[in-house]
């Protein structure tokens, strides 16, 4: 038997030990069927809000827990029952559902005993310091708020055993960040506060409180989570939308969204500085090698691109081996100087690429067209395109690894 359904099935072992050797239930049996059917309903309708996330092989779900007030008034063979009907009857959920992970079923026996181990604890505790923080102002809070961070703790403590056993524990740094931040103090607030108005109304026999209390924590749990999925949602929006305007290859941006932004650009009254560069010589180079060299080299090409530019400026690649620069916020001077250095950075700098079973060096040049300009309705970006591609077409006929510049109404300059 795998290690891991070993450790699971030791747990709900323990578990059961500890709940047939506690009290028995502590309450009266109708008391506790109340109890229990209410507890059961509100913890599967909060089931489907609860996050789930990945850690290596092991799945986990988050959400707040009320074990800690349902041991209180029932103990540890209590809530053992609790645990129980509720873990199968979302194992047998997720089966109906086939969402079920191949392991679910240890995995419940698993689930039952980490949350009878860990809040037995805290109710043994509980019954311990009950009375040595009743002198303390708000003793009977914070003593529900220290056991909430205990079980907590102990039951991350428990999970890292089973990535430690599953191969998905890499350092010490790992388990203790997990144990001690993936839940924030306002969590366990959230969750000792519930837990503790709801220990008070099972005890006052105020079951319609105790009612309201969950219907208020499901409609804020629901509110919430609508929330984040739809800042989930957003960023997967976001995430595909990047993808679609970026170029696979270089990470620039590509035609597409070159073109709306040239389009956005129009409406505004900026002078820009717009660059179209080239690898020149690229053909020989592919010719030569490979493709997969020619990729090495677009690649530096575009990185090296990359150095020289603030947040304000934009790089596409706006053809095989040619790219296209965005340069804001700087006068023509600025800009001439920095396309200058681009084009000493890649005469000056190789590229390293894998050949003939080998590693070689690959050299390369650049030619540049730079066009400055105030865009407006008469001088829009598509003209200030078409003029720096001519440039960058003289830079070529020029002998390449050159900067051809032109500012907007003065004549052509080559350096």
């Amino acid at each position: 038997m795998p290690k891991a359904k070993v450790y699971d099935l030791s747990l709900f072992l323990i578990a059961l030990v500890i709940a047939f050797s506690s009290a028995g239930i502590l309450t009266s049996q109708s008391d506790f069927l109340k109890a229990l059917s209410l507890y059961w309903l509100f913890s599967a309708l909060y089931y489907h809000l609860r996050i789930f996330s990945k850690n290596g092989s092991t799945n986990i779900d988050y959400g707040i827990s009320y074990d800690l007030s349902f041991v209180m008034f029932t103990g540890p063979f209590g809530l053992f029952i609790f645990e129980a009907v509720y873990r199968f009857t979302v194992y047998f959920y997720r089966k109906w559902t086939k969402t079920a992970d191949p392991t679910e079923f240890t995995d419940t026996f698993y689930n039952i005993g980490v949350f009878v181990i860990t809040n037995s604890i805290a109710y043994f505790l509980f019954q311990y310091f009950y009375n040595s923080f009743q002198s303390i102002p708000f003793g009977f809070w914070i003593l529900l708020f220290l056991l909430t961070c205990l079980s907590s703790y102990l039951s991350r403590t428990f999970m890292v055993i089973v990535f430690k056993i599953m191969g998905d524990l890499k350092s010490f740094k790992e388990a203790s960040n997990f144990i001690l931040k993936s839940v924030s103090l306002l969590d366990y607030g959230k969750a000792a506060l519930s837990n503790g108005f709801l220990f008070l109304f099972l005890q006052n026999g105020q079951w319609e409180l105790l009612i309201v209390l969950f219907l208020l924590n499901y409609i804020v749990s629901r509110s919430f989570h609508s929330k984040q999925q739809s800042i989930q949602n957003k960023l997967e929006r976001d995430k595909f939308e990047q993808m679609a305007y970026t170029d696979f290859l270089t990470g620039a941006y590509n035609r597409t969204y070159m073109d709306q932004i040239m389009a956005e650009f129009n409406k505004r009254e900026e002078r820009i500085g717009i660059v179209v560069a080239d690898i020149d010589y690229f053909k020989q180079i592919n010719d030569s090698y490979n493709h997969a060299v020619g990729d090495k080299v677009i690649q530096h090409f575009a990185a090296t691109l990359k150095k020289f530019l603030s947040q304000d400026d934009y790089l596409f690649r706006s053809g095989g081996e040619e790219f296209t620069i965005y340069l804001r916020k700087r006068n023509f001077e600025e800009t001439l100087d920095l396309v200058r250095m681009m084009r000493d950075e890649i005469r000056n700098n190789s590229v390293l690429a894998e050949y003939g079973g080998g590693e070689i060096t690959v050299g390369c040049t650049g030619s540049f067209g730079l066009y400055y300009d105030k865009i407006t309705e008469l001088s829009s970006m598509e003209k200030a395109y078409v003029q720096a591609d001519e440039l960058l077409i003289k830079s070529k006929q020029l002998g390449k690894n050159k900067v051809s510049a032109q500012k907007a109404q003065s004549d052509k300059k080559v350096v």
